[in-house]
């Protein structure tokens, strides 16, 4: 077997499992220095009927935080716990270096609904730059919480926030005998729901563009066959199972198609399917290994790996067909590409004397930037507004999660405290807007 479809496939089946934990949580292990300070105070629940156990102003914090834009005072140095901005003392905030501060109130509206009110505050001009009021269910509260994280991220930076979104991966695990688990979870972790179980192997998840859909191969025919399946109906339906390999499929910005690979023909080529007929178009013929296409967000290209240089390295091609085009020459490996949201910044990863790195290739200068600096990562995939990459990385002989940022200074760790976490991709933006 060609040595880049092993590592392809035994980079991702062959894991030394063990028990998966519900829930993941988070380490910050990178921080930036000058990041823009800020105060988020607790946010006063006293007039509700029941405790709340979901602390908003926590997950806000813990968000911002990790952007690496922001870097939120611990609450023992607070001066004061001003609720709305009629209670603040600008001086106080201004006096210990605070740039920006966010309060907020929580009402009870009617049974099993509440009324969450926040302001973001500018101290050093001692105005008012948001204030929202959300009806909320107490089951929503964590996601209002990140949609509240996105509103400040946002109007600070100009660039919309990504917290509010989620996350898929695979998880394997052992009791009685070894199971591989399709998952779904908040960006911080949180809420981890299961798609599907098996006790063949799960691979290469990929979001629809709408977030209603997961594409994925499994094994559990005993051969790679590709399957989509509708999240909120669990309903699926299996969309290749040509003899040879079914693989890495890849949905187009318009969710109408799906790039994979078929080796249906002889060798592993890329093909283009159209997802509501199954009509095929081959894109690539070449005796060589191609694999792990991803679209542009236009949709007019694909990046995809393939050896035909010898060795691992990434090409362009149209989707219309053409020739395909070498975009990586530094470095002996570079595999598992995935494009911004704008187009201009390319994730992979980057081999080096049998170490495995996430690097960022900038399109319009060639630079190559190490993000990071692990033996084996793998699995990048940036978030949908393009500043931060989540990939998969192996530590004590199991998987884990980590995200990075786009200039690689901040790094944290989605830390599973016993579990075995592969492949992982970020979903697109909830249609909330």
């Amino acid at each position: 077997m060609n040595q880049l479809l092993k590592s392809i496939l035994l980079f991702s089946l062959l894991w030394i499992s063990q028990p998966v934990s519900a829930v993941i949580t988070i380490e910050i292990t990178e921080g930036v220095e000058g990041a823009i300070p800020m105060s988020v105070v607790p946010f006063d629940s006293s007039t509700l009927p029941i405790k709340l156990s979901t602390d908003i102003a926590e997950i806000v914090t813990n968000n911002l935080n990790r952007s690496g834009v922001f870097k939120v005072l611990n609450r023992a140095e607070y001066p004061a716990r001003p609720h709305y901005s009629k209670q603040v003392s600008y001086p106080q905030w201004r006096a210990i270096g605070q740039e920006y501060l966010v309060v907020g109130r929580i009402y009870n509206k009617s049974a099993g609904l509440l009324d969450v009110q926040f302001q973001l505050l500018d101290v050093l001009k001692q105005k008012q730059l948001l204030g929202y009021s959300f009806p909320v269910r107490l089951r929503n509260v964590r996601s209002t919480a990140h949609e509240i994280s996105d509103l400040i991220y946002e109007k600070i930076t100009g660039i919309r926030g990504a917290f509010n979104t989620r996350i898929a991966y695979i998880s394997a695990q052992t009791n009685k005998s070894r199971k591989y688990v399709l998952q779904v979870a908040d960006t911080d972790g949180f809420n981890p729901q299961t798609v599907l179980e098996s006790d063949e192997p799960l691979m290469s998840p990929s979001w629809s563009p709408d977030g209603q859909s997961l594409a994925y191969v499994s094994f559990e025919n005993d051969r790679p066959e590709i399957f989509i399946q509708h999240l909120a109906s669990a309903k699926r339906s299996k969309v290749s199972g040509f003899k040879g390999i079914n693989g890495a499929p890849s949905w187009s910005p318009d969710g109408k198609k799906l790039a994979l690979v078929l080796s249906k023909d002889r060798s592993p080529d890329i093909y283009i399917m159209t997802v509501a007929t199954k009509k095929l178009t081959r894109l690539t013929r070449h005796r060589a290994i191609d694999t792990e296409p991803v679209w542009s967000a236009n949709g007019e290209s694909i990046i995809f790996t393939s050896d035909r240089s010898g060795k691992p390295q990434l090409y362009e091609i149209a989707a219309s067909g053409s020739q395909p085009k070498r975009i990586t020459f530094e470095g002996s490996y570079n595999s598992a590409a995935d494009l911004s949201p704008d187009g201009k910044n390319v994730v992979m990863v980057y081999g080096d004397q049998g170490r495995y790195h996430i690097a960022l290739l900038e399109r319009e200068s060639g630079n190559l930037t190490m993000l990071t600096d692990n033996n084996l990562d793998e699995s990048p995939s940036f978030s949908p507004n393009g500043r931060m990459v989540l990939y998969a990385t192996t530590q004590g002989n199991k998987g884990v999660l980590y995200m990075v940022s786009l200039d690689g200074r901040t790094k944290y760790k989605l830390s599973d405290q016993s579990g075995d976490i592969r492949e992982p991709v970020w979903g697109p933006y909830k249609r909330t807007r």
